[in-house]
C-alpha cells in the first residue's frame, strides 16, 4: 500500500466538557496531498481517563499518551496497539487527580522526562519500574513542556490549582546544571511553544475563574484580555509580549506552534486560530471556525451535553457571571471547537482538528484557504456499548504532525 507523506495524531477525551474526566484514546489521521487521499485509525484505551496530549519519539515508533489519571501510556506510533504503561503513583502521590503526567519531552527515542507530583522525573520507556528524579518543579501544576531549540532548557505553563489558586507563572528546566526557575507572570499560561532555532519560548494566556469564587476544579472561561509572552530560556526574562481586548476571539488556547513569520495558537473556547506577527509582534490574523444556525442546530445531541455540563460545574444564580462570559468568550455558539492544530514542517500545511464539531481540516498556509475537510464519525462507532443518543463527539484535544522526513523546513 502507498505510504502517506503526513501522520496527524490527536489525543482524545470523549465527549464531555470537561476533558479531565473524560475518556483516552488517540486518533490517528493519515494524508497524501499529491491526491487528497486520507485515512484514520481511532483507539480508546481501557483503564485510563482523562487523555489529553499525544507526544510521539524522535524515531516515530512511540507515542505517549498524556493524561491527568496518574499513569504514562505508551502505544505504537503505526497501530496505536498499547506497548506498556505504569502507575506514576509508584513514584510520588498527588494531592489532586488534575496533577497528572499530561504532557512530556523526549530526550532521545528511549529517555523521557515529565511531571510526576512535585518534581520532574527521567524515566527510560523500556524500564518504566524506576524513575530518577531530577528537581522540583515550582510551579501550581505543570502542564505544557517543549524542549529549546539548544536542547539546554524544557520550558513549561502551569495551571491554576484546585485549592491554592491561581498560577500566574511559567517554569525553566536546566537540563546541564537540573535546576529550574519560576517565572511571574501576569496571567496563567497553560501552554507553550519553543522557538525553533534560538532560545526562546512563547507562553499564551489562559485566563478562567473559579466557580464560587475558589473552586478551580470547575473553572470557568473568563471573558477579559489575552496574553503571548516571549520569554529569553537562559535569563527568564520575559522579552516582548502581545495583549489584544476580550472582544478579540483568543480565549481557551491549546495547540501552540510556529511559522517563520508568525506564532499560531487554536483556541476551543472562541472557535480560531489566531497568527501573531513574529517580526513585530503587533499584528496578528484569525482563522475562524465558528459555527453557523444551522451548523449549530444541526448538531442537537453535542449542544445538549455542552449545555448540560456547563450547568453541572455551577449554580445558576451563583454563577450567573460565568454563564454570562463564557457565552461573550464563545461569541454565543452552543459548541466547543479548535483544540488541535500543527504546521507542516515545510509550513506549507496547517492541520486542526475540531472538537465540537467533530472533523479535521486541512489549510494551505500561510493563505489559509480551505483545502479538506473531514468529517469524523461518531464516538459509538469506536465504543458500540454507548447508548445510541450520547453525544457523538470524539473529543479532539492536543496533538502532533509528523510530516515526511524529506521535507525542508
Amino acid at each position: 500500500m502507498k505510504p502517506y507523506p503526513y501522520a496527524f495524531h490527536v489525543a482524545l477525551d470523549g465527549n464531555g466538557i470537561n476533558g479531565f474526566e473524560g475518556l483516552a484514546g488517540v486518533c490517528l489521521f493519515h494524508y497524501d496531498p499529491a491526491d487528497h487521499r486520507y485515512a484514520y485509525k481511532v483507539k480508546y484505551f481501557d483503564g485510563i481517563a482523562a487523555g489529553h496530549a499525544v507526544i510521539v519519539s524522535p524515531d516515530r515508533r512511540l507515542g505517549f499518551l498524556g493524561n491527568a489519571s496518574q499513569q504514562l501510556l505508551f502505544y505504537d506510533a503505526q497501530t496505536l496497539e498499547e506497548v506498556r504503561r505504569v502507575s506514576t503513583l509508584r513514584f510520588e502521590t498527588t494531592e489532586t487527580t488534575l496533577r497528572g503526567s499530561t504532557h512530556l519531552v523526549w530526550l532521545d527515542s528511549r529517555t523521557i522526562v515529565t511531571p510526576i507530583g512535585a518534581h520532574f522525573y527521567r524515566l527510560d520507556v523500556d524500564d518504566l519500574s524506576r524513575a530518577e528524579r531530577l528537581a522540583e518543579h515550582r510551579v501550581q501544576l505543570p502542564h505544557g513542556m517543549k524542549r529549546s531549540a539548544s536542547g539546554r532548557y524544557v520550558c513549561y505553563g502551569a495551571m491554576d490549582h484546585p485549592t491554592r489558586g491561581e498560577a500566574r507563572e511559567v517554569g525553566i528546566l536546566d537540563l546541564e546544571t537540573g535546576e529550574t526557575r519560576r517565572i511571574d507572570l501576569p496571567t496563567t499560561c497553560w501552554h507553550v511553544a519553543c522557538h525553533p532555532s534560538k532560545d526562546l519560548f512563547y507562553a499564551i494566556s489562559f485566563r478562567v475563574l473559579p466557580q464560587g469564587e475558589r473552586d478551580y476544579h470547575e473553572w470557568a472561561m473568563a471573558f477579559l484580555k489575552e496574553y503571548a509572552f516571549e520569554i529569553d530560556a537562559a535569563s527568564g526574562q520575559v522579552v516582548r509580549h502581545w495583549s489584544t481586548s476580550r472582544e478579540t476571539p483568543a480565549h481557551i488556547n491549546s495547540d501552540v506552534t510556529l511559522s517563520d513569520q508568525e506564532l499560531i495558537f487554536c483556541n476551543g473556547g472562541s472557535q480560531t486560530v489566531v497568527m501573531v506577527d513574529l517580526e513585530t509582534f503587533a499584528k496578528h490574523r484569525i482563522i475562524d471556525e465558528r459555527p453557523d444556525l444551522v451548523e449549530t442546530l444541526a448538531r442537537p445531541r453535542q449542544v445538549a451535553t455542552q449545555v448540560f455540563d456547563a450547568f453541572a460545574r455551577g449554580g445558576v444564580y451563583t454563577s450567573a457571571r460565568h454563564f454570562f462570559g463564557a457565552l461573550r468568550v464563545s461569541r454565543f455558539s452552543l459548541l466547543d471547537s479548535i483544540y488541535a492544530c500543527q504546521l507542516s514542517q515545510d509550513q506549507s500545511l496547517l492541520f486542526t482538528a475540531n472538537r465540537g464539531l467533530n472533523h479535521i481540516t486541512i489549510y494551505d498556509y500561510p493563505s489559509g484557504s480551505l483545502r479538506l475537510r473531514v468529517p469524523m464519525p461518531g464516538l459509538r462507532e469506536f465504543l458500540p456499548e454507548m447508548d445510541a443518543l450520547a453525544d457523538p463527539r470524539l473529543g479532539f484535544h492536543h496533538s502532533v504532525l509528523l510530516s515526511p522526513r524529506t521535507a525542508v523546513a
